[in-house]
C-alpha cells in the first residue's frame, strides 16, 4: 500500500500512473527486452493492485463519513452557542437602555440643580463684587487708598480691572466725584510696563499688559509706543525698502502673540512707515532733482515707485484686514500723487529735449548744419532745377557721400523711448495710460522718423536703405488710441516710402548720369573706326573699362545698403537703365569691321558685369544686345540668316535695321535691301 501511495503524486495522471506501475513490476516493462516480458506477472500485479485500491477506497470512505458526522455535530453545537449569545445580548441591551434612561434622568436633575445654584450664586457674586467696588469707591471718596491692591506693584492687573470698572460707573452715571488721576496714573504705569517688557523681549508679559490696556483709552497709545519701539534700530542700512520688508516680517510673527487684533496693529505699523520713513525718503530723492536734473528725477521716480509697489506686494501677504489691497494703494497714492500728476508733462519735456540733443550732437559730429526742409523751400526748388537743367544756381551742396543715417543715433532714440514707455506703463493711471503712451509715441515719430529718417531722405544721397520702423503699441491695446497710433504709423511709413522711392530714383539717375559722363568723355569716334584696321591691340575700349569698374562698385554699394527683395528690385531697375544707356550709346557711332569687333568685345565685358546683378532679365537684355552687335560684323550674304536667328527673330525689324545702318559699308554693300 505504501508503494501505491507513492504512485499517487500530484498532479495525478492516469496514463503516467499505469506506466509507473508496470515499470515497477518485474517482467512487466520493457526492461530486459521482449524475452523478459511476462504478461502473467503483470496481470497478477494489476489484480493485486486493484484489490489494494478497493481497500484504500473503503478506508478513505469510512474516514470521510466520520469527519462528516463530526462536522455536523460541531455545527449543531455552534448553533446552540449562537442562540445563547443572542439571548444574552438582548438582555444586555435591555440593561443598557435602562441605564441610559437612568443617566438621562440624573443629568436632568443635575442641570436643574446647577441652574438653581447659579441663580442663587450669581446675585451673590454680583453683590460681593458690588460690595468690593463700593469699598474701593469709598477709598477714592476719602482720598486715601489703603487697599493693598492699589499700593502693590505686583497687583497692577487687579488694580487696573478695579479702576476700569469704577471709570465705567463714573461714565455711565455722570459722576464728578471720582478722581481721574489714578486712572491716568495706572494707564501710564501699564504703558511703561508694556514698554519695559518689549525691551526685555517678554512676549507673555506684553500680551498680559496689552489685554489689560485693551479696555483703557490709552490702548491706542500703547500700540503707538509698540510701533515706535519696533522701528528703533531697524533702519541701519541704506536700503529703506529692504529694511522695511525685514522689519514687517519680524513684527508680523510677534504681533499675533501680543495683541488681540494683530491685523489692526500691523496695518497701523505699515501706515506709520509709509507716512514717515518712506515719504521722507521719496521727498529727499525727488525734490532735489525735480527742477535741476529731469533725467535723474524721472529715473528716481520710476525706481522709487517700482520699489514701493514691490514692497506693497510683499506686505500684502500679511493679514491687514479685509481690504488690504485698497489700503496699500491709498498709502502709495498719498506718497506719489503730487509727483504723478505732473509726470507725463515732465516726461514729454525730457524726451523732447533729449531727442533734440541727440540729433544735434550727431549733426555736430558730422560738421553738418541742419537745413529746414519743406515742400516749398527755395533750396529744394534750386536742387530740382539743377537736376533737370544742369544750370548753375549757386553753390552745390556736397555731402561727401554722407547718408546722415546713424544706427547709433537710432539706437539711442529707441533706448530713450523704451525707458519712457516703461516709465509710462508704471507711472500712468490706467485710465490715462493709452493717452500718455500715444504722446510718447508721437515724440518718437517726431525725432526718429521726421527729424532724422525723413530729413535724411530729403537730403540728396548716394545710397538708400530700406528703413521701415516697427513700433510697439501694446500699451494702447483695447483703447481708441490704438487706432490713432496705427493711423499715424501708416501715415509716417507711407511718407518715408514715397521719399525713399524718390531718393532711390534720384540715386539711380545719378549712377546712370555718371556712366553717361564717363562714356561721353572717354569714348572716341575713332575707337570704332580705327585708322589702322590691322593694328588694334586692345581687348575693349577705355570707356568700357571705366564704366564696368564704376558699375561693379555701385552694385556692391547697393548690396551693402539694402536687404531682402529690395536688392533685386533696385538692381533690376539699375540694370535696365544701364542696358538702355549702353544701347543708346552704341547707336551714336558708325562701325568698321574691326570697330564692330571691338564693340562686340565691349558689350561682352558689359555682359560680364551684368552677371554681377544676378538678375535674369538684365542678363537677357545684354545677351540680346550682344546678338545685335553681331550684325555689325556679319558678312552681307549671311545678314538675313543672322537676323532670323533665335535671339533676334522676335525683335522689331526696324531695330535690326537701325543697327545695320551703323555699318560703314551699309551703302556700298546695299544692306538696306534685306529690310525692304
Amino acid at each position: 500500500m505504501a508503494t501505491t501511495a507513492q504512485l499517487f503524486e500530484e498532479p495525478f495522471d492516469a496514463d503516467e500512473y499505469i506506466e509507473r506501475l508496470a515499470w515497477r513490476t518485474p517482467g512487466g516493462g520493457s526492461k530486459g527486452g521482449a524475452e523478459a516480458f511476462d504478461p502473467k506477472k503483470l496481470l497478477e500485479e494489476f489484480e493485486s493492485h486493484i484489490e489494494e485500491l478497493k481497500q484504500l477506497d473503503e478506508k478513505i470512505q469510512r474516514r470521510v463519513e466520520k469527519l462528516e458526522h463530526q462536522c455536523y455535530r460541531e455545527a449543531k453545537e455552534f448553533a446552540h452557542k449562537v442562540q445563547d449569545l443572542q439571548r444574552s445580548n438582548q438582555v444586555a441591551f435591555q440593561h443598557f437602555q435602562e441605564l441610559d434612561d437612568h443617566i438621562s434622568y440624573v443629568a436632568t436633575k443635575v442641570c436643574h440643580l446647577g441652574d438653581q445654584l447659579e441663580g442663587v450664586n450669581t446675585p451673590r457674586q454680583r453683590a460681593v463684587e458690588a460690595q468690593r467696588l463700593m469699598t474701593y469707591f469709598n477709598e477714592f471718596l476719602d482720598g486715601e487708598l489703603r487697599s493693598d491692591v492699589f499700593n502693590n506693584p505686583d497687583k497692577i492687573k487687579e488694580a487696573a480691572d478695579i479702576i476700569q470698572k469704577l471709570h465705567l460707573i463714573k461714565k455711565n452715571y455722570n459722576m464728578c466725584f471720582f478722581c481721574p488721576g489714578k486712572y491716568h496714573d495706572l494707564e501710564r504705569q501699564l504703558i511703561q510696563e508694556f514698554t519695559a517688557a518689549q525691551r526685555r523681549g517678554e512676549i507673555g508679559r506684553m500680551r498680559e499688559v496689552a489685554a489689560v490696556l485693551l479696555h483703557f483709552k490709552g490702548y491706542a497709545h500703547c500700540v503707538d509706543v509698540y510701533i515706535k519701539q519696533c522701528q528703533e534700530g531697524a533702519y541701519l542700512r541704506n536700503d529703506v525698502f529692504e529694511d522695511t520688508a525685514v522689519l514687517c516680517q519680524q513684527v508680523n510673527k510677534q504681533v499675533g502673540e501680543v495683541f488681540s487684533s494683530p491685523e489692526t496693529v500691523m496695518a497701523k505699523l505699515i501706515q506709520n512707515i509709509f507716512e514717515n520713513k518712506l515719504q521722507a525718503h521719496v521727498r529727499d530723492k525727488l525734490d532735489g532733482t525735480r527742477h535741476s536734473d529731469i533725467e535723474q528725477y524721472l529715473k528716481n521716480l520710476y525706481d522709487l515707485y517700482t520699489r514701493t509697489t514691490a514692497l506693497a506686494t510683499k506686505l500684502s501677504e500679511f493679514n491687514l484686514g479685509s481690504d488690504k489691497h485698497t489700503f496699500l494703494s491709498k498709502l502709495i497714492k498719498s506718497i506719489f500723487s503730487s509727483y504723478l500728476e505732473s509726470y507725463i508733462d515732465m516726461e514729454k519735456e525730457y524726451l523732447r529735449t533729449r531727442g533734440a540733443m541727440i540729433l544735434q550732437r550727431y549733426y555736430d559730429s558730422k560738421n553738418h548744419q541742419k537745413r529746414p526742409v519743406g515742400a516749398g523751400s527755395i533750396q529744394e526748388l534750386k536742387e530740382r532745377i539743377r537736376l533737370r537743367t544742369n544750370l548753375s544756381l549757386g553753390p552745390v551742396i556736397d555731402n561727401h557721400g554722407e547718408t546722415f543715417l546713424s544706427p547709433e543715433l537710432v539706437v539711442n532714440l529707441l533706448q530713450e523711448t523704451r525707458h519712457a514707455f516703461e516709465r509710462c506703463h508704471r507711472l500712468s493711471d490706467p485710465s490715462d495710460l493709452p493717452k500718455n503712451a500715444f504722446s510718447v509715441f508721437l515724440l518718437l515719430v517726431e525725432h526718429l522718423c521726421v527729424e532724422h529718417i525723413d530729413y535724411r531722405n530729403t537730403v540728396p544721397v548716394l545710397c538708400c536703405s530700406n528703413l521701415k520702423p516697427k513700433f510697439q503699441l501694446t500699451l494702447c491695446c483695447s483703447s481708441p488710441k490704438l487706432t490713432e497710433c496705427l493711423h499715424k504709423k501708416k501715415e509716417v511709413i507711407e511718407q518715408m516710402e514715397v521719399k525713399l522711392d524718390t531718393g532711390i530714383d534720384r540715386t539711380l539717375n545719378c549712377m546712370v548720369g555718371q556712366m553717361k559722363h564717363i562714356l561721353t568723355t572717354e569714348q572716341k569716334k575713332t575707337d570704332f573706326r580705327p585708322e589702322d584696321e590691322n593694328n588694334v591691340m586692345i581687348q575693349y575700349t577705355t570707356a568700357c573699362s571705366r564704366v564696368c569698374a564704376y558699375v561693379s562698385r555701385q552694385v556692391e554699394h547697393v548690396r551693402k545698403s539694402m536687404d531682402g527683395k529690395n536688392v533685386d528690385t533696385v538692381l533690376t531697375e539699375l540694370g535696365v537703365r544701364f542696358h538702355r544707356l549702353i544701347h543708346e550709346h552704341l547707336q551714336q557711332y558708325s562701325y568698321s569691321s574691326m570697330g564692330g569687333m571691338l564693340a562686340i568685345c565691349d558689350v561682352a565685358e558689359y555682359r560680364r558685369r551684368a552677371k554681377d546683378f544676378r538678375v535674369a532679365l538684365v542678363l537677357q537684355l545684354f545677351d540680346t544686345l550682344h546678338a545685335l552687335c553681331n550684325l555689325l560684323v556679319v558678312a552681307p550674304d549671311n545678314l538675313k540668316q543672322v537676323c532670323s536667328g533665335e535671339q533676334l527673330t522676335n525683335l522689331d525689324r526696324n531695330l535690326l535695321h537701325a543697327f545695320v545702318q551703323l555699318r560703314v559699308d551699309y551703302r556700298s554693300t546695299r544692306l538696306g535691301r534685306h529690310f525692304s
